[in-house]
């Protein structure tokens, strides 16, 4: 069994510690491909940097993390 990743921001740390991760990365790479410009208001401990580390480690090219999400059978890294 997975552990919760409470208090956890990165996704690195997220992956290599075996932390349960739900797979968003489908919306990550629509946001990629179909947007421009997004501002995200959301409130305090809501995943924006979480948020903004997964796409940080995607625009880096770091196609070992991804390897069981959607992102990297159906996305070309």
């Amino acid at each position: 069994m997975k552990r919760l990743p409470v208090g956890l921001q990165t996704f690195r740390k997220l992956i290599d510690g075996n932390y349960l991760y739900v797979d968003k990365t489908e919306y990550i790479h629509k946001l990629i491909v179909q947007g421009s410009v997004y501002f995200f208001s959301r409130p305090r401990r809501f995943g924006k940097s979480l948020l903004i580390s997964t796409l940080n480690e995607i625009f880096e090219g770091k196609k070992e993390l991804f390897k069981d999400l959607w992102i990297y059978k159906w996305a070309k890294l």
